[in-house]
């Protein structure tokens, strides 16, 4: 007797896939999705593990678009804003690589840098905000965190500029500069300094530390963050990603690290919650200037830098810098007595130029003190973004 079986088609989905300044991801316009992925839900989520290849038990995303990195399994969703005085919505969804999770809880930094150039290229923008020769202002309204992102997209013969001679270091090739503006950075409701101060006394387990204790700045700017110092935990500041991500036992630490601040900074009410929010906080450890030889071999003298930072991103040291994590770093640089301060000199700044595994990173924020808090109108970097493909990914008909 021979069984019949039936075998599903896969459907194709219009798809943008770019960079946007050391990260890479699937774009998507809304519209373009299935009815029953463009509300939020299982079906949203099951298609873009799908698209990204996750959850993959070996690692590595051989069956999807993801490239098996936290800076490469990333997704965006763009729409029409439904926000007054902005050109377009953007959704971030960080996809988890070993499970079935997409995590929403903040944004990415350098992806946003692309957004403009995607809502520009897919027709989202108003064509009378968009001029022959020159530069582009797209606002954007970051949904996972409610904030505003002010792109500046250069624009060459009425269509977005992508080649040029800006290098960002983490990106091999140069192209147009993107100046990306993150409007009153501070993260969710609340305090930028959740606890009320500049620096906690963390307590972690004694296996951590031996005191059962770390100094630690906690901020919510441009995406929660958990700064510790690097000597205190045996590093220089100047480690590449070898020596972090080899080490199992460090990940381990900084994912306890991660874990504890996350309940001190009231972004969750206990430590076994921390699985559910991978994406955030992020944990950094910064140290004063030190001479080191980048990732690429480009040799970063100590006098040519502010502070060296080291940030980890979904469980593992990034390669580079995640852009929220930079708006971070430069909020956090711009108040005195922060930890990041500090490493830096801890005199006032407006701009702040640290190291970090591919080389260099200048960001601008300006703090005041407004009723006894702290606060910073805006964080300003500069990134490229650039469509790496465009046209449908496909996926099985059974995925949403």
């Amino acid at each position: 007797m021979t069984r019949n079986t039936v075998h599903l088609p896969q459907i194709k989905v219009p798809a943008t896939y770019m960079r946007g300044g050391t990260s890479k991801g699937v774009f998507f316009n809304l519209t373009d999705l299935p009815l029953a992925a463009q509300v939020a839900g299982p079906a949203r989520d099951s298609l873009l593990l799908r698209v990204i290849g996750s959850p993959d038990p070996y690692g590595k995303q051989t069956d999807g678009m993801g490239g098996a990195t936290s800076s490469t399994s990333k997704t965006v969703i763009v729409a029409s804003s439904t926000q007054p005085d902005h050109d377009v919505d953007y959704l971030f969804g960080q996809v988890a690589i070993d499970k079935a999770f997409v995590d929403w809880s903040g944004n990415c930094g350098n992806l946003s840098a692309a957004v403009g150039s995607f809502a520009i290229s897919c027709g989202l923008v108003d064509n009378s905000r968009i001029p022959e020769n020159g530069i582009a202002v797209v606002r954007i309204w970051q949904k996972n965190i409610s904030k505003t992102i002010i792109a500046h997209v250069p624009i060459t013969n009425g269509e977005v500029q992508e080649t040029g001679d800006f290098e960002l270091d983490g990106v091999t090739f140069p192209a147009a500069e993107v100046q990306v503006e993150f409007m009153d950075p501070a993260d969710g409701e609340g305090a930028m300094f959740p606890t009320g101060n500049l620096i906690d006394e963390l307590i972690v387990p004694t296996d951590v530390v031996a005191a059962g204790v770390l100094k630690a700045t906690m901020i919510n700017a441009g995406i929660p963050t958990v700064f510790v110092n690097a000597q205190d935990l045996g590093y220089s500041g100047a480690e590449l990603q070898e020596a972090i991500n080899s080490d199992a036992n460090a990940l381990t630490m900084f994912e306890t690290i991660r874990a504890y601040g996350a309940v001190q900074m009231g972004l969750i009410s206990h430590i076994d919650e921390a699985a559910g929010r991978q994406h955030t906080p992020k944990v950094a450890i910064v140290a004063a200037p030190i001479d080191y030889t980048s990732s690429s071999g480009k040799a970063i003298a100590k006098g040519d830098i502010d502070l060296n930072v080291r940030a980890l991103s979904m469980g593992k040291l990034h390669h580079a810098m995640m852009g929220t994590a930079a708006v971070a770093i430069g909020t956090a640089a711009a108040i005195p007595g922060t930890l990041v301060s500090i490493a830096a000199g801890n005199v006032e700044r407006e701009s702040v130029l640290f190291g970090h595994p591919s080389g260099t990173l200048k960001v601008g924020a300006q703090a005041k003190r407004v009723d006894g808090q702290w606060k910073v109108n805006k964080a300003v970097m500069s990134r490229s973004a650039r469509i790496l493909m465009e046209g449908w990914v496909r996926v099985p008909s059974d995925t949403v």
